[in-house]
């Protein structure tokens, strides 16, 4: 009896100890054959930003047509969140709400100075730019970018009673005074092409850029159409030269103009989740669809910001 008493222990015993081996999880290198791990690459993914619902978006909030601040929810603007009691509008504000319309998510738009825009996208203190960037391979080093979102002409810009209002091409803004916004294709590729050009230090903003032209600082910008179109309905005293399609035109290979004038959404380099839902979105609108909202937005722009 004994003898079978032990005998029913120590199988007692062995189940038991089975039992707990099957609960314990195999380490990693001792998984079964065809069982999956995570991928390296997975587990390091870049968070798509969305999680919550909420794409917060960055501009300048000064920067009309594209994007501008005012005091009211006038014509579907947008609450500026670190800028209490402002709002945001224009044409980025515009696609901003039609790309978060279709995804479901809630919209927060942040005011942002030129320069940190492409750091804050970086460090993720924001989703994503939409805030008239050009879609630059320098820019795409940095970070990645969805759309384009708009197509936009190289343009200069000058006061209607200048010398050089009657100007057909950059060679005849030779040795004239002029600036563009800080950080832009403008300045660091277009001013340098004038020959004897007397170029002033960058504008911190596109509205400084303007006020330097329309108070004589200088005699004429180079800017983009929809930035030169809005500074038309504003000041009326100015003039949009386009030199596009004629030999006059600032010189680029074929892909660097492309880069100039396909504007984007700045994303974190490896989000390809929210890459691909913004692309979604951008890509069913076409040209003329991207001109007809830019003409609303320039429509009810503020006459000053």
């Amino acid at each position: 009896m004994k003898r079978i008493t032990a005998l029913l222990m120590a199988l007692a015993m062995l189940f038991a100890l089975t039992a707990c081996g099957q609960a314990e999880a195999p380490a990693a290198s001792e998984a079964p054959a065809g069982a999956s791990a995570a991928p390296a690459e997975e587990s390091a993914a870049v968070a798509s930003g969305v999680e919550d619902g909420v794409l917060t978006i960055a501009m300048e909030c000064a920067y009309a047509p594209y994007n501008w601040t005012q005091s009211d929810d006038a014509n579907g603007a947008v609450p500026i969140s670190n800028v209490p009691g402002s709002y945001a509008n224009g044409y980025d504000v515009m696609i901003a709400k039609r790309i978060c319309e279709a995804n479901g998510w809630e919209l927060e738009i942040v005011q942002s100075d030129w320069d940190s825009l492409v750091p804050g996208v970086q460090t993720g203190t924001f989703d994503a730019v939409i805030a008239g960037q050009s879609m630059t391979a320098e820019r795409a080093e940095q970070v990645d970018f969805a759309g384009p979102y708009f197509y936009a002409t190289i343009v200069c810009l000058t006061k209607a009673d200048s010398p050089y209002a009657s100007a057909a091409g950059i060679a005849d803004l030779a040795g004239a005074s002029c600036t563009a916004q800080i950080a832009t294709i403008w300045y660091d590729q277009c001013l340098p092409q004038i020959e004897g050009a007397d170029v002033h230090t960058a504008a911190e903003t596109a509205p400084a850029m303007l006020m330097a032209l329309e108070t004589d600082m200088v005699d004429f910008v180079c800017t983009d159409m929809p930035t030169a179109q809005g500074a038309v309905a504003a000041y009326p005293d100015m003039v949009i030269l386009d030199f596009s399609g004629t030999e006059g035109d600032f010189q680029f290979s074929d892909k660097v103009r492309a880069e100039n004038v396909n504007i984007g959404v700045s994303l974190m380099k490896g989000n390809t989740v929210l890459k691909e839902l913004i692309d979604s979105v951008l890509s069913a609108m076409t040209a003329d669809d991207f001109n007809s909202l830019m003409a609303e937005a320039i429509a009810v722009q503020p006459l000053s910001e």
